[in-house]
């Protein structure tokens, strides 16, 4: 049985932009979902979708196997929501936050190299992601699960569903035939509160937590609608993004806990700059970038 809540603000718009870049404090949380659930606000406009034991667990450990030596490795690109208010990207906190599939960002020295080996002016910044270009066979072995989220979406969230899949359709940079072109694996990270920038605005966010040894903690949480969700593994959650959101400490209980969050997306200038190009584009696009250093 799915229960239905219907949610009013609990802090005011002026008062969550002071609070953003900041940690979510449990008092601020009313009420903790752990069962199947519908969250509408009080325009009744969907919030969120969580749905328990939803996942199939075969693929989501194929899934784990394949991806957590890479999501382990500690990055600095992810600014405010990590805490930090530092302007330079190098200064800040590094944490095991990474980026499967495709992008539309190129890193430092390969702007320096593109620049250096190729002439025109305008220069297209579409790009694999590292884990794609260095481990392509285990990237294959993850598809299977990205495409089980993305028939979950198709199921729970259909509008939103139909218009992200149509602009995932017009691009070869995405991944499989799902209606994402990105994927960000975080392990074991507490983020701040935030909204995410960069997704199609047209599409709804997700979120799937796979999870070893034992923790407590973690939740993702609404602070304005004073509402917070257990999510674990098998467990899939679908959100609106753009409203301010973060999650509680992770604690562990047992020294291998990991908690491995996966949120899957269409990137909006990924999609922007592909739309209606040919496979060869993709191809000449490819074969260009890799050629440079990642």
């Amino acid at each position: 049985m799915v229960k239905v809540y219907h949610l009013k603000k609990l802090i005011p718009d002026s008062k969550m932009r002071t609070l953003g870049n900041t940690y979510v404090d449990r008092k601020q949380i009313k009420l903790f979902i752990d069962h199947d659930a519908d969250v509408y606000n009080e325009d009744n406009k969907l919030l969120m979708k969580f749905r328990k034991t939803h996942l199939p667990s075969k693929k989501m450990n194929t899934f784990y196997d394949n991806v957590i030596r890479f999501a382990n490795l500690k990055t600095n690109n992810r600014g405010s929501a990590s805490g930090s208010t530092r302007k330079n990207v190098r200064d800040n906190p590094k944490i095991a936050t990474n980026i499967i599939g495709y992008f539309d960002k190129l890193s430092p020295m390969q702007k320096m190299l593109m620049r250096r080996k190729y002439t025109q002016k305008k220069l297209s910044s579409l790009r694999e992601t590292r884990f794609l270009y260095e481990h392509p066979e285990k990237y294959k072995k993850l598809i299977p699960f990205i495409t089980e989220i993305d028939r979950a979406y198709k199921q729970l969230v259909p509008d939103h569903y139909k218009k992200q899949k149509k602009k995932a359709d017009e691009t070869h940079f995405r991944i499989g035939k799902t209606a994402f072109t990105t994927i960000t694996t975080n392990v074991n990270y507490q983020t701040t509160i935030h909204t995410d920038k960069g997704d199609d605005s047209d599409g709804f966010g997700n979120l799937v937590v796979i999870d070893k040894g034992e923790y407590t903690g973690g939740e993702i949480c609404f602070p304005q609608y004073g509402v917070g969700v257990d999510i674990r593994a098998q467990d899939v959650l679908f959100m609106d993004v753009h409203q301010w959101h973060g999650n509680l400490p992770i604690k562990k209980k047992s020294p291998d806990a990991t908690r491995l969050s996966v949120v899957c997306y269409l990137r909006r200038r990924v999609w922007e700059q592909s739309r209606g190009k040919s496979k060869d584009f993709f191809k000449r696009q490819t074969r260009k970038i890799r050629r440079l250093k990642y």
